[in-house]
Formats: C-alpha cells, sequence, structure tokens
C-alpha cells in the first residue's frame, strides 16, 4: 500500500504572523537575505501562531535585549553597521509594519548567529586556508532564541568558548577604551582578524590536541586547555608555506622511509634526472646514489640506468629514502592524513632550528625534538612508557605506532595571542596573510575576490614586530633546481 503523503498545515495566525508569512516570500527580502535565512523564516513561522518580538506596545523586553546586543556587536570583534535593525523603541502603526519589524529582527539575529561563528569571509577562498567554520543552523537558532528569557546572553554564547578568543576579547575592549581616553591604540586591527581566525577552528580542539603556530614557530601539545609540551618547529618558506588546517593525528611513525613528494621530485630531482644529455640511458641518475634513492616503477624496485627518464611516465614512478643518518625525515614522522601531503617531523638540517626565523624548505613542518613529542603524545594516548619509545627510537625501521581515539592536529596562523597577564604578543606576519584576511573580513586594502590570489605580490610585510623577516627583496624568491636545493629538503 502506497504511503499517503501529507503536506503540513500551517498553524492558526495572527494577524501579524499572517503578514509575516505573506511578506516573507516579498522578493525584496531575497535581495538582502541568504537563502537559508528566508527558508529558515518560512518554517519557522509556518509552525507558529504567534509572533516572537512584537506586542500591542512595539517590541518586547526581550527584543530589546536582542537589538542591544547586537548593538554591541563592535565588542565582540563584529560591527554594529553590519546589521540592519529596526528602532528599538519603534511602535509600528500597523500590522504590515510590525510584521515587517519582526522579519527585520529575525534576519539580524540569524545574520549575527553566522557572524559570530566566522561568517563575515569564507575562509576556504583565502590564501593557504583550508579551514571551514561550522555554522549554527538558523531554523535552530530560531527555534532556540525564541525559547529563551534572554536572547542576550544567548546571542553571547554563539562566539568562540576558546580561551585565546576571549583573551583577545579583553585586549580589544582595553584597547578601545585607551583609544576613547585618547591614546593610540595598539594592535587593534591584528587582534580583530585573530579573533577571526578562532571563529574558523573547530569548536572542539580535542581534549590532547597539538597545535603548530607558523608565525611563532612553536608547537604546543595541550591536555585540558593546558599546555604540557612545547617545541620549536621550522616551517615551509613563503613559496612552499605551510598550509592551515585541521587534520586528526593517526599514527606515529618511527625511523621512517621517506617518499619524495611530487614537488621534490618535478623541481629539484626530475631536471636532473634528465640533465644528461638525453636520448635512452643517458640520464644523470648520480642524484639518486647522492641521496641513497630508491626507484620504484609500479611499485616495484628498478634499475635507474634502465628508465629513459626523459619518456616515462613519472605516475607510475616514485622515490624512496631508507632509514638512517641521512634521511630527510629524521627519526620521527607524525602523520594525520589530510589532502595537502603534509605531515609533522624530525629534521637533520639542525642549524635551523637555532634560527630566529624557522622558515626554510617545503610545506612540511619540521620539530625540534620528535622523540620528546612522541613520548609525550603516546604516554598520553595510549599510556606507553618512555622506554618503549626509546627502543623505537634506536631500533625502529618504518615502525608506525597507531593512536588510540581522536588527537586533533591544528595548524595555525596566529600573529596575536594574549597571555595569562593580559599582554598581547604579535607574531611576523612571515606569509603575508593579514592583509588577506583584513580584506576578507573588515573590507579594507583589497576587494575579498583578489585575496585568493597570491597576496604576497605587491604587500608589504610588516616588520614592527619580533622575530625580524627576511629583507623583502629575498621573501617568495625561489631557488634554482640545484643539489644545494635537492639536498636535505623537507617536503
Amino acid at each position: 500500500m502506497t504511503p499517503v503523503q501529507t503536506v503540513p498545515i500551517p498553524a492558526a495566525a495572527t494577524p501579524i504572523v499572517a503578514a509575516i508569512r505573506t511578506k516573507i516570500a516579498d522578493p525584496e527580502y531575497r535581495k538582502t537575505a541568504t537563502a537559508g535565512d528566508i527558508a529558515a523564516l518560512e518554517a519557522f513561522y509556518e509552525g507558529r501562531s504567534e509572533a516572537v518580538w512584537m506586542t500591542d506596545m512595539g517590541f518586547s523586553n526581550e527584543a530589546q535585549a536582542a537589538i542591544d546586543e547586537i548593538l554591541d556587536a563592535d565588542d565582540w570583534g563584529l560591527s554594529r553597521a553590519a546589521f540592519d535593525l529596526p528602532p528599538a523603541g519603534d511602535l509600528p502603526d500597523s500590522v504590515d509594519k510590525q510584521a515587517a519589524s519582526e522579519i527585520e529582527l529575525n534576519l539580524a539575529i540569524l545574520k549575527y548567529a553566522r557572524y559570530a561563528r566566522g561568517g563575515r569571509a569564507d575562509p576556504a577562498k583565502l590564501k593557504n586556508i583550508d579551514m571551514r567554520p561550522t555554522f549554527r543552523d538558523p531554523k535552530l537558532v530560531l527555534a532556540e532564541i525564541a525559547d529563551t528569557d534572554k536572547p542576550d546572553i544567548y546571542l553571547q554564547s554563539l562566539h568562540p568558548k576558546h580561551e585565546q578568543f576571549h583573551r583577545l576579547r579583553q585586549a580589544l575592549l582595553k584597547a578601545r577604551a585607551e583609544s576613547e581616553a585618547g591614546a593610540k591604540p595598539r594592535n587593534l586591527q591584528r587582534i580583530l582578524i585573530n579573533m577571526e581566525r578562532w571563529r574558523w577552528m573547530p569548536q572542539d580542539l580535542g581534549a590532547l590536541h597539538a597545535q603548530l603556530n607558523i608565525p611563532e614557530f612553536m608547537a604546543y601539545i595541550v591536555k585540558d586547555g593546558k599546555t604540557i609540551h612545547s617545541e620549536k618547529i621550522v616551517v615551509g618558506k613563503l613559496r612552499y608555506a605551510t598550509p592551515i588546517f585541521s587534520a586528526d593525528l593517526k599514527s606515529i611513525v618511527f625511523n621512517p622511509e621517506w617518499t619524495v613528494p611530487p614537488t621534490i621530485v618535478r623541481e629539484d630531482l626530475l631536471p636532473r634526472l634528465r640533465g644528461g644529455g638525453g636520448g635512452f640511458f643517458g640520464s644523470n641518475t648520480s642524484v639518486l646514489k647522492q641521496h641513497g634513492l630508491q626507484v620504484n616503477y609500479k611499485g616495484k624496485k628498478v634499475n635507474p640506468s634502465s628508465i629513459n627518464w626523459n619518456s616515462v611516465n613519472m605516475g607510475a614512478i616514485s622515490f624512496t629514502q631508507a632509514p638512517g643518518p641521512t634521511n630527510v625525515l629524521g627519526k620521527v614522522k607524525f602523520l594525520y592524513p589530510n589532502r595537502h601531503s603534509v605531515y609533522m617531523h624530525d629534521t637533520i638540517k639542525r642549524n635551523l632550528l637555532s634560527l630566529e626565523v624557522r622558515a626554510e624548505g617545503h610545506h612540511c613542518p619540521r620539530v625540534a625534538n620528535p622523540g620528546e613529542v612522541a613520548a609525550v603524545i603516546l604516554a598520553e594516548n595510549r599510556g606507553m612508557a618512555k622506554s618503549e619509545v626509546d627502543k623505537l627510537l634506536k631500533d625502529g625501521y618504518n615502525s608506525g605506532v597507531e593512536l588510540r581515539g581522536r588527537v586533533p592536529v591544528h595548524t595555525t596562523y596566529f600573529t596575536a595571542s594574549v597571555d595569562s597577564e593580559g599582554k598581547v604578543q604579535t607574531f611576523n606576519d612571515i606569509y603575508a596573510l593579514d592583509a588577506g584576511v583584513t580584506a576578507a573580513v573588515l573590507g579594507k586594502q583589497r576587494q575579498p575576490e583578489a585575496v585568493a590570489d597570491n597576496v604576497a605580490d605587491n604587500v608589504k610585510v610588516e616588520t614592527e614586530t619580533r622575530p625580524k623577516p627576511p629583507e623583502p627583496s629575498t621573501v617568495g624568491t625561489a631557488p634554482p633546481p640545484s643539489a644545494a636545493g635537492f639536498s636535505g629538503a623537507a617536503p
């Protein structure tokens, strides 16, 4: 028997709600509101008989509280100018105007809910950022805020819960107070855009997680909100910028093999293999012996001299380096699968860790003491004794240890943070990304549609904060393929 399809019958409506249902269909609203917000309003008022915000005497006390909170948007790093609000003390003199005011307030609330979660710009369209903020369902927002007697507190709850976000907010309020007192505010714009970056972060960072902050050249292991270990890191130079994303750590590999990534094969290795005069078997394969690289064709080891490097299908070729003292991954790699093929690992170029500006080589972050990081994570995640980790460091051969449960790795780009005493710390914008975020979020300097391009072009790298960056003339300069450029190159 075919089930009977039923169409929901709209609830009996007061005149205001009946007018709201009619007005929502007005094309004028659809010009300024998102399709999702309009659909949420339609569904909400189809199932509701009474207005939420309007009374016979104008807006309710709850409506006034919601309006006042949105008017304070600047205190949360947003802009009150972004929200179209009806006058708080207005008393509409017709049902039609009452319906319009209720719709206008609801649309402002939904927009505020989206902006509080990072919806002012799409970070995935910005250079080097692979983050997607999570928005609260607008239908749920309408239902929840209608059901509370404190809509202002509800709106505040939509902002990130992360401690750094709230520290930055306090720094913002302090800077604004200083400005009102006649002092020149410091780092105001930088505070604002870093608050926005926190809106793009996952709401749940993980009870145990790692955070790598690129401009700070530091990695932190965090448990229950407290840092339990920290290490210096080296990140990719501008041309091979380390991407900003989150992924779950799946395994830690001790004394790993290295598979040469496509970028290094294309830019460093292949030109030299094809540089032996051309023709069959005329290639310069000494580079493979120099770096101890094994050649695999369709997964099987082959003699590199048997390959015509000028015509071979490179999609079937891979290059691997066995574990050992010259392996560019060093003693440990941390695998958190992602579309960038990026992972944290050790480095044999120990001199890089003594530099102030540790941006060198390719995309993968390299960590100062990977054995210590592995020991901390595995002790917390698996209860593994440090002696077991030490044995794997000494005797392991491409030996992987799987993690249990969720341990996220967040690769971030915060150019400002606030310490426990409320002091703002700033870090150099090494990839010149602040300008793009500013343009997208605050509408300054550049149009959002241009941000996804290479913003390093014609963007001044700030030099007023520590550490001192490379000279502007060298930023983004890529070395030609050479033995020096390949030797020890980290992916």
